[in-house]
Order: C-alpha cells, then sequence, then structure tokens
C-alpha cells in the first residue's frame, strides 16, 4: 500500500509560524490550499470552512469539518496538522496512531490530536471507514477536548452513538449555509457535540439491560443505513433478530414501530435533499428507495404535513 502523506501545515514546534502562513494563504485558498487540509482518497464527502485562519485569542470555534467515505487505500501519515480535531467513525473499521499508540477503530469510535500530535490512519479496505471530523480553532481547542473525555492522543468508543452522526450532519448543514450567522451558529452546534460526547463518555457503556442495547442497535442501524434499508425483514437480518422480536424492541422502548421510525428517517434525508440539492422529486425518491414517486409524495406528507412538491416551491421562494 502506498504511504500517502495529507497534512495540512506541519506543526513542529513552530505552530504560530505555521498558522501565521495560513491566514496569509486563505486569502487565495483555492483549491492547492484546501488540498492541504483533506485526504484526496475519499469520496461522498460533505465539507464547511468557516474562518480557516483566525486572530490569536477568538474563543473556540469550528474551523472546517465534513463527512468522508475512506477509500479502500485510504491513508493519512501526518507528524502535525493546522488545528486540534476531532473525528468519529459512523460505519466500517480501520485502525489510528496517535503519538505512537496504535487503537483500533470501529462505529462509535472518536479520537482527538492537537496540533503537534503525529497521526497515522487507516481503513479496513473490506469495510472502508465512513468517518465525521470537525476542526477546532481558538483558544483552548485541546482542553475543551479534555473536558469532553476526549483527551488529544485517545480513543472511547461511544456505547450508543448513533445520535453523534445526526450533530455532526447539523453541524455540516450550518457551515455550508452562508450568512452573517453562520459562525455563530456553527460554534453553537459544536459545543452541542461535545456536551453529548461528554455525555456519552461520563455514562459508559450500559450493560444493565440487554434488551435496551438490542433496540439501540436496531435503531442506530436505521440511523445509519435508512437510505438503504427498506423493510423489516432487512433490518431484523442485520441484526440477527426475528421481526417480532424488533417490533417488540420498539414498543417497549420507543414511542413509534420501527417500520414508522425507518420511514420517518427516510423523510428528514429526503427533506433535506430537497431543500439542499432541488432537483426532481423522483429521484430523490429513488435516492431514499421508493420506485412510485406517487407513493413516496404520500409517505412524505404523512411525516411533513406538506408533499414534496410544496418544499421545492418555498426552497425557490428563499
Amino acid at each position: 500500500m502506498k504511504l500517502t502523506r495529507t497534512v495540512g501545515v506541519l506543526c513542529t514546534g513552530k505552530c504560530q509560524t505555521g498558522m501565521d502562513t495560513l491566514r496569509k494563504d486563505m486569502d487565495n485558498i483555492g483549491t492547492k490550499q484546501t488540498r492541504l487540509l483533506l485526504s484526496q482518497q475519499v469520496t461522498g464527502t460533505r465539507y464547511f470552512f468557516l474562518n480557516l485562519a483566525p486572530k490569536i485569542g477568538v474563543q473556540l470555534q469550528p474551523a472546517l469539518g465534513g463527512r468522508e467515505h475512506c477509500n479502500p487505500d485510504y491513508a493519512v501519515d501526518r507528524d502535525g496538522y493546522a488545528y486540534a480535531g476531532l473525528e468519529y467513525v459512523a460505519e466500517g473499521e480501520g485502525w489510528v496512531e496517535l503519538g505512537r499508540m496504535r487503537h483500533a477503530l470501529t462505529p462509535g469510535a472518536v479520537f482527538a490530536y492537537g496540533m503537534n500530535t503525529h497521526c497515522v490512519i487507516r481503513t479496513n479496505p473490506d469495510r472502508p471507514m465512513v468517518k465525521y471530523f470537525v476542526c477546532l480553532a481558538g483558544t483552548g481547542a485541546t482542553e475543551r477536548l479534555k473536558r469532553a473525555g476526549v483527551s488529544v492522543g485517545r480513543v472511547r468508543v461511544l456505547a450508543t452513538h448513533a445520535e453523534m452522526r445526526g450533530l455532526f450532519e447539523e453541524l455540516i448543514h450550518e457551515g455550508q449555509r452562508p450568512g452573517r450567522l453562520a459562525q455563530s451558529l456553527c460554534a453553537a452546534r459544536l459545543e452541542v457535540l461535545l456536551l453529548k460526547v461528554e455525555e456519552h463518555v461520563a455514562h459508559g457503556p450500559r450493560r444493565d439491560d440487554p434488551a435496551r442495547e438490542r433496540f439501540l442497535r436496531c435503531k442506530a442501524l436505521i440511523d445509519e443505513r435508512a437510505m438503504r434499508l427498506t423493510t423489516l425483514a432487512e433490518i431484523a437480518a442485520a441484526v440477527g433478530m426475528e421481526v417480532s422480536s424488533v417490533c417488540r424492541l420498539f414498543r417497549r422502548f420507543h414511542d413509534r414501530s420501527p417500520y414508522r421510525y425507518l420511514l420517518q428517517r427516510k423523510m428528514t434525508l429526503a427533506a433535506e435533499d430537497l431543500v439542499e440539492n432541488g432537483g426532481m422529486i423522483k429521484e430523490v425518491a429513488q435516492r431514499i428507495g421508493f420506485s412510485d414517486p406517487y407513493h413516496f409524495s404520500r409517505c412524505f406528507k404523512s411525516v411533513h404535513g406538506v408533499a414534496p412538491r410544496d418544499l421545492l416551491r418555498f426552497r425557490r421562494t428563499e
């Protein structure tokens, strides 16, 4: 496997000099500078870029972040980076080396690095990772990560991590929307995300109720694979359970059936697609597993109270 070094500004004891250089480059960031910050061995990406070179002393804020589907040959090897960062593995497997210590990465893993952290990341080519990341700028970044329970160089595995994906998606969504309040909104989203990490780390894995753990596995599966899943049988097979058992778990621990929850997740993804990208309704329907656009429209209205065409009209009038 070819070793690929994907770094931003290398910080080997001269991080402030690196940040000053980066600040000068940001006026003409372009493709070349962006590639310094991001891996090219990824697909299915969604990124946001805010203030990449904040002034010294500003409050903690996200500088950039996003979602990446790692290619089978994904390889990161860097001696430092322009920012402290937090990464979350939503799917797949791999490993990370932080400060010469190697850790396995599985769904639910979160890890942090500082500006001077030696970092190597590899994905399992048979189960490529889908991961999210956010880079922190401003004062107290490493201290805030430590308070969240993920110190620089540390890997934690969150037992119930499905909502982390939603929190990262919301952060990306706000970061991609231009506007006067984008930076403040993203800073608030970042703080909520860090508080949630802190909450999960503090509680630790809950093993006192095996039924609840099975329910959380089912719910996390729906959250992560909603676009691809179409039937309860698929959900049950993926978690190694009977359909009737999945239904009993949702009756006990949730306020709706597993099918209704899957439908709601699909319609949420469809609404985001329509608002952000527009396009033809039948194409959006196909992307979330509906071959019949009329059936999709009826389901969409049953969840959101409006038809997909009404949401498109709202988008055009913004």
